[in-house]
């Protein structure tokens, strides 16, 4: 049963009352990528084409740093886009929440799905199951409201200000702590665990392969085993 009453105005608010914490990550992070492909040797155009088009730091500095090492334009791309594989698994499960809005809706929202943004919504739309479409439409967006602009501005001022920010900043700490903060609360199953523990594992071991390929093998292997987990689990309750 939905809510009879939907007020979208106090679900925007909640959304971005629960994205605004993310500033804190998202800020040095975006900053981290500005100062990274500056030295790169992108120029602002290019920097800000890459960030508001792509708008997925994981993706972004995975790109940067295989262009940096000379990998050959195919890797570039197969390695990016593995590194954004999740956004298809976060799209497939957005879509029984999602799924009947507009197209042109949902296009935004296709734009807009970060792992910031479906990791607080998918987490409210389970835990409040009668929230009205529009609701949960104006909670993805008010997540998102605090989030994007910082991630533009971050950006920017990373590549025009990178000289002048002190080493001793370290701002590469944001990179870490936001994907933990992200995966954490979201590790509530066996399956979702043994997940995360054959990817951090595998890809520690294959660190030596060149272009980081090994983390595209360590993709492919804590999916298997988070699906053969899941498995067992329903055999056994079976």
């Amino acid at each position: 049963m939905t809510n009879q009453h939907p007020n979208p105005r106090a679900a925007y608010w909640s959304g971005f009352r629960t994205g605004a914490p993310f500033i804190l990550v998202v800020a040095p992070f975006a900053l981290l990528f500005g100062v990274v492909a500056q030295e790169a040797g992108l120029s602002i155009l290019q920097l800000m084409s890459m960030t508001v088009l792509v708008i997925a730091g994981a993706a972004q500095l995975t790109a940067l740093a295989l262009l940096s090492e000379h990998a050959p334009t195919v890797i570039v791309l197969i390695t990016s886009l593995a590194v954004n594989l999740r956004m298809a698994m976060y799209s497939a499960a957005m879509v029984p929440h999602l799924g009947k809005a507009k197209l042109s809706t949902r296009l935004w929202v296709s734009y807009f799905l970060v792992d910031q943004a479906f990791a607080v919504s998918i987490l409210k739309y389970e835990e409040t199951p009668d929230m009205a479409l529009s609701e949960k439409l104006a909670f993805f967006f008010g997540a998102m409201s605090p989030v994007a602009p910082v991630w533009y501005a971050g950006t920017l001022a990373g590549a025009l200000l990178g000289s002048q920010i002190p080493p001793e900043y370290s701002l590469d700490f944001a990179v870490p702590i936001c994907f933990i903060a992200i995966t954490g609360p979201m590790l509530r199953t066996p399956a979702h665990l043994v997940a995360a523990f054959v990817s951090v594992s595998v890809a520690l071991l294959l660190a030596w392969i060149p272009y980081s390929l090994g983390l595209l093998v360590a993709a492919v292997l804590a999916m298997i085993a988070g699906a053969q987990t899941e498995v067992l689990l329903a055999r056994r309750k079976a």
